[in-house]
């Protein structure tokens, strides 16, 4: 840098220059509802680094995150191991994304993914999990020569026009038509998928073993037994488990929690990133990869211009180490445990909370209607005007008064999901309990900021009507 020469691009003095401007910067270029929506509810801090499973504001205070970035931090932010690969590559100047040649890093990845899916032999890189979804359902309906997918009622497998056609929420479909012809069974329903098959048009059904809207695990047995129906009419099952692989649920894969289950297509994403570069993967077996690239004609016939680039794949590779050598499964399905029971103890003590679910580190928290009549009284109001506020009430003070950043599991919903970094242990554990059972016992109180904050919302509900 000269004075008063060019002095290029720099990172460090653009962010400490304009980063004050950074919710003016939204409401102006970008989504315009969300820092709209951030300043209502009282999230519209300021992060100034972020380290494992916290964040830091400029005032050098902590808070704890368990939202992952929504499932991508499965290692917490900047693990170290991830961050020297990433230099490392970057350092290697590699012959990248050149098109005609076929990269290490790739296959690489394929042979540390397929190591945990043995019962699969080929994968396809893209960038993202909806991207993962939508090869799957290229894939299926190719492979099979049937039009028709069939999904659960409340899945989210992504927003993109094929994956919102196999989406089980109204509110992200809507105003998106025309969608792919595919038709939703509610979660266990082996009836309805009876039914549908029994059309024969279906190419597959696609199905989160947890689903992440309100956390609600397949029953007991019918991922089995809808495997064995969809083999039977010559149809695919498809896993969608871009939120609940790599150790999310206490397994490696959630639908490894039911014995005998063996998808034919696995959809991964968001924690193999590292938290770094987009990157989505797509396993499958031999005949369906044989099928969909049967002769060279067809080679470029599903690709992705930035699929298996060298920095998404070298961050895979270390975040699979990682997992191995700090046994991350293990660890998730242990910590989860503690979380969980620790939680659903507290059931029987507060008449708002109803009940505490999942799998793992993936834990739906789920309120209902108290007996007492003045709390009662309160819920209806909040019913009345929007559901899901009393779940919104109880995140805003976990942030707020503990700096503890959570989330409602879906619109309409009054459940609040937690999905932490895979790395937390039995401190954070111990603060998430403390803060939350301080929020339930201000709740049961029946006054303080937190019901006027309840009122807040109210209003606020009933004039975007």
């Amino acid at each position: 840098m000269t004075d008063g020469g060019p002095q290029g691009f720099d990172l460090g003095r653009l962010l400490a220059e304009r980063g004050g401007e950074r919710y003016e910067l939204h409401a102006r270029h970008l989504n315009h509802q969300l820092p709209r929506m951030l300043h209502t509810i009282g999230f519209d801090k300021v992060y100034e680094r972020a380290e494992g499973a916290y964040f830091w504001d400029a005032d050098g205070q902590d808070y704890l995150d368990t939202l992952a970035g929504f499932g991508v931090m499965g290692l917490g932010r900047h693990h170290p191991v991830v961050r020297r690969a990433l230099h490392d590559v970057l350092d290697a100047q590699l012959a990248d994304l050149t098109r005609f040649d076929c990269q290490p890093l790739p296959g690489l990845l394929a042979e540390k993914l397929l190591g945990h899916s043995p019962h699969l032999d080929r994968v396809f890189f893209g960038n993202s999990g909806t991207e993962a979804v939508e090869t799957a359902l290229k894939f299926a309906r190719y492979a099979t020569g049937k039009p028709r997918v069939l999904y659960c009622d409340h899945a989210f497998h992504g927003l993109t026009t094929g994956s919102l056609s196999v989406n089980g929420e109204r509110g992200f479909r809507d105003g998106f038509a025309p969608l792919l012809p595919d038709t939703p069974i509610a979660l266990g329903d082996l009836d309805g998928l009876r039914r549908e098959l029994k059309r024969g048009d279906v190419a597959a059904l696609v199905v989160e073993p947890v689903q992440g809207k309100g956390v609600h695990a397949a029953p007991p047995g019918f991922l089995r037994e809808a495997q064995e129906l969809l083999h039977r009419h010559k149809a695919l099952l498809i896993a969608d488990e871009v939120q609940t692989g790599l150790g999310r649920t206490g397994d490696f894969y959630a639908y490894q929690h039911e014995e005998g289950v063996e998808p034919d297509l696995v959809c991964v994403a968001k924690a193999l990133s590292g938290g770094y570069v987009p990157v989505g993967a797509t396993l499958g077996k031999e005949w369906i990869f044989r099928k969909v690239y049967s002769s060279m004609d067809r080679v470029l016939v599903h690709s992705a211009s930035f699929g298996s680039n060298a920095q998404a794949m070298a961050a895979g590779l270390a975040v699979l180490s990682v997992m191995e050598d700090e046994e991350t499964v293990a660890g998730a399905r242990r910590t989860g445990d503690l979380l969980r029971g620790r939680l659903a103890a507290l059931v029987d003590r507060y008449e708002l909370l109803h009940e505490v679910r999942g799998r793992g580190l993936m834990i739906g928290i789920e309120f209902g209607r108290p007996s007492s009549l003045k709390l009662r009284s309160r819920w209806t109001m909040l019913q009345a005007a929007r559901k899901g506020l009393f779940a919104q009430m109880v995140v805003v003070p976990l942030l707020q008064k503990h700096r503890i950043l959570t989330q409602v599991s879906g619109d309409h919903l009054e459940v609040i999901k937690l999905i932490p970094p895979l790395i937390i242990g039995e401190a954070e554990v111990d603060r998430f309990v403390t803060a939350f059972t301080e929020v339930m016992d201000d709740a049961h109180s029946g006054g303080g900021l937190m019901w006027d904050f309840g009122r807040t919302l109210v209003k606020q509900a009933v004039a975007n009507r």
